[in-house]
């Protein structure tokens, strides 16, 4: 089989809108600002108290994808849908193979977040726009996009073209219900169609979810030692990974095993990225037991 030409424009290295996002949000909605503090508070009493997740009951959220394109190439197929829906499940109840890979130290960290996905509606509108940004305009029909199905109770997805190389963003729990959810660049969505390597394995949607379920970028978002990412397991970094490094990759003294880079929260490419943290997954269980009860 022949292979498959590169689109011209097609993002080279991950680029994520979500911290960018969220800081508007902080800005311009002082509810949501409160709100976060709230589910921080929830979240530290819950690593106290501690998740026993042998016993946790597998949560299936509905989800609706909604597509918004403006070439009728972009209208992506029911296939390219479901291949995102079976990346996620796969990603979220670590049965990825790929899970093997994550180096010794590690491996006991590698935790199943009992978070599965049901596609539930897709929804496909056409646009007069070229691209959008990290704005929220593919969620609004006055600026091309359009509304969230149920945001209170489904998780929303949206699928179109992205400017500025960004693969995509997701909104915090706590934020407005109009702008609530996920947005992928159609070229990083599933692992066909116009997925386009190397983000043809579904991992930006795995990335932005976790967003969405209150995680945060491993590194902190500090071009520095001085960030954090909130989360006990996960070795402070001083900044993004790219590509597919190997490993170890030392930084901030945290040597000898270095970097986490094959967790989802960092920017590596969707190959080399393949583990959500025991921790990490107690985060997003709180988010679902607390602001997005809903979804349950």
């Amino acid at each position: 089989m022949a292979k498959r030409k590169r689109s011209r424009g097609a993002p080279l290295r991950r680029s994520c809108g979500a911290m960018a996002a969220h800081m508007m949000l902080l800005e311009r909605f002082p509810s949501f600002r409160a709100s976060q503090m709230r589910l921080e508070g929830a979240t530290s009493r819950r690593r106290d108290t501690g998740l026993d997740l042998k016993k946790a009951r597998v949560r299936v959220l509905k989800t609706v994808v909604n597509v918004v394109y403006k070439a009728d190439a972009h209208n992506i197929s029911d296939a390219q849908i479901k291949s995102q829906i079976k990346a996620l499940n796969k990603d979220f109840r670590a049965t990825n193979p790929d899970r093997t890979r994550t180096p010794a130290p590690w491996k006991g960290l590698v935790t199943d977040s009992r978070i599965q996905f049901k596609l539930v509606k897709v929804t496909r509108t056409k646009t007069t726009r070229n691209a959008f940004s990290f704005d929220d305009g593919v969620k609004k029909a006055a600026t091309g996009g359009i509304a969230p199905f149920n945001p209170k109770t489904h998780v929303n997805i949206w699928v179109c073209a992205l400017t500025g190389g960004l693969l995509g963003y997701a909104q915090f729990p706590g934020g407005p219900a109009s702008t609530d959810g996920v947005v992928i660049n159609s070229q990083a969505f599933g692992s066909n169609g116009t997925a386009q390597a190397p983000f043809n394995k579904g991992r930006t949607a795995t990335h932005e979810v976790g967003h969405y379920l209150n995680l945060r970028h491993i590194w902190g978002d500090t071009p520095d030692c001085s960030g954090s990412d909130v989360v006990a397991d996960t070795p402070n970094c001083a900044g993004p990974n790219f590509g597919t490094p190997t490993w170890p990759v030392v930084t901030c003294n945290n040597g000898p095993s270095g970097d986490m880079f094959m967790n989802y929260m960092d920017y590596t490419d969707d190959a080399a990225m393949f583990m959500f943290s025991t921790q990490q997954v107690l985060r997003m269980r709180t988010a679902l037991e607390t602001t997005r009860s809903g979804l349950m």
